[in-house]
């Protein structure tokens, strides 16, 4: 028999690895590029996007290759089946809660050279600030005041001026903060991608969810992107979710820059990112974020020439939710109003509300003249219009951290959403965290609407016996008792 010699390309093949630890195998290029190839073939295909619409029926979720047919898919009743199936598959699993959040920027001194990132090293006229600790304090306060409960932190990477232990020392100080009937129950942390150690120390910190996005998935244009310091190194930073997990944090969140890179490209990367998550560690990530590229100091978006419209921007979220339907979905105030509310339908579980991007721009209103935001915010409402907003157009606004607190993360947590048995501990956390938020921070017009929705939705609770205990902590918390969860 004839020895036949791989070609490049085979060879190149051959190094598509799901459950591989090296970076360039899991996300590998040409695996991607054959997926591209796959769905601009099919894409009006009818009999292969049914079949892949009857696998997403079932809600097991998808494969890159099956998503990447659903996002290039031009045949509009097929496509209208994917947003009614994303929204009704959130709606399985999430019910209509959305989950409340905030960032908080700590530091935006940074050693990188990130050419979409007004935080980039040869930005020389962004205000540099860095919070004391007595600032990090005054900035808790201020968004506990708000009726905030869950927070991200966000820090330029710099490992002098934002050392782990800074990092450490500010979680410490945010969870000791409890003022009035305040308190930040759980804290999220997007930092630059580190060790297998410091992940260790930011567990045992008591972090929820640690969240680091790709940026790009493009391997050449990550590169081309981060010219300078650290994050230049593409594996590094691409590998650093196994690093997270060995180190173990269990909770994970993804997410990709997009306008960077083409959108297309950008999905599939993502979705084998999860899968690699999945087949290595047994979970996979516990939430994808759906950045756009926005203006800031320093940084003109359409400089990067792969903006998308809209209506993409709501379909790539439609396609993530029916391939990983277990994953919790963030929306930041990066996008307008309008736009929010379009990909709410489409799966979006997560919002952050009231949001500043500034470095301190919570407690004291920041000058023009001493910018330190990170992007411009399209949405510039105060949380209480968020949340009046999210009612009236029928969704459950939640503070809840009751899964972290109680331990169920990870594996213990996707088991349960999988099994629908997490309705009987998220939806009547949502309705008590609600009430608190209704008698301590809202407005006269949103307390009303609040204990109209709370009223409705308790009947909602199918477990009788949850129904009732979750009815009398009400109750207690209407008369000044605090902090209930299941």
């Amino acid at each position: 028999m004839r020895y036949h010699r791989p070609t490049p390309e085979e060879r190149m093949n051959d190094m598509y690895d799901v459950k591989s630890f090296n970076a360039e195998e899991f996300i590998n290029h040409e695996e991607i590029n054959k997926t591209l190839q796959y769905a601009e073939e099919n894409k009006n295909n009818v009999e292969v996007i049914d079949a892949i619409l009857a696998k997403a029926r079932l809600r097991k979720g998808l494969s890159h290759r099956e998503a990447a047919v659903l996002l290039d898919c031009e045949i509009p009743e097929k496509v209208q089946e994917v947003f009614e199936l994303a929204e009704q598959i959130k709606k399985d699993f999430y019910g209509n809660r959305i989950v409340m959040f905030a960032p908080l920027y700590l530091s935006n001194y940074c050693v990188n050279g990130c050419l979409y990132c007004p935080y980039h090293l040869k930005n020389k006229h962004i205000a540099r600030k860095k919070l004391t600790q007595e600032e990090v304090a005054k900035e808790v306060i201020a968004l506990q005041d708000m009726g905030h409960k869950r927070l991200a932190i966000e820090a330029g990477e710099d490992p002098v001026n934002n050392p782990i232990e800074y990092i450490l020392d500010c979680i410490k100080t945010i969870y000791s903060i409890k003022h009035k009937n305040g308190a930040i129950r759980r804290v999220n942390v997007n930092i630059a991608a580190t060790t297998v150690e410091n992940y260790r120390k930011l567990k045992e910190a008591g972090i929820g969810t640690y969240i680091l996005f790709q940026e790009t998935y493009h391997k050449e244009s990550y590169e081309k992107l981060h010219p300078t310091g650290p994050k230049h190194n593409y594996n590094y930073h691409t590998e650093a979710m196994d690093r997270a997990m060995e180190g173990g944090i269990d909770d994970v969140g993804i997410g990709v820059l997009f306008g960077l890179e083409l959108y297309r490209y950008e999905l599939v990367g993502l979705l084998m990112h999860a899968e690699h998550l999945e087949a290595v560690h047994g979970v996979g990530p516990h939430t994808i974020s759906v950045p756009r590229i926005r203006r800031a100091d320093d940084i003109d978006p359409d400089v990067f020439d792969n903006g998308i419209t809209d209506e993409m921007f709501a379909k790539i979220v439609a396609c993530i939710r029916v391939a990983v339907p277990y994953t919790g979905m963030i929306v930041s105030t990066r996008e307008s109003k309008e736009v929010r509310e379009k990909v709410l339908h489409a799966g979006v579980s997560q919002l952050s509300g009231g949001s500043r991007t500034s470095v301190g721009g919570y407690h004291e209103e920041e000058a023009k003249e001493d910018n330190s935001a990170q992007f411009d915010v399209s949405d510039q409402r105060t949380l209480d219009e968020v949340v009046h907003w999210l009612m009236e157009i029928g969704y459950l606004p939640s503070f809840c951290t009751a899964c972290y607190r109680e331990g169920r993360t990870g594996d213990r947590f996707m088991s349960l959403c999988k099994s629908g048995q997490i309705q009987n501990c998220c939806h009547p956390n949502a309705l008590m965290t609600l009430k608190e938020y209704l008698e301590d921070y809202a407005s006269d017009q949103t307390k009303k609407l609040g204990y109209e929705l709370i009223a409705k939705e308790l009947e909602n609770i199918p477990n009788d016996k949850v129904k009732k205990i979750a009815t009398e902590h009400i109750y207690d918390i209407e008369h000044g008792k605090r902090d209930f969860r299941f």
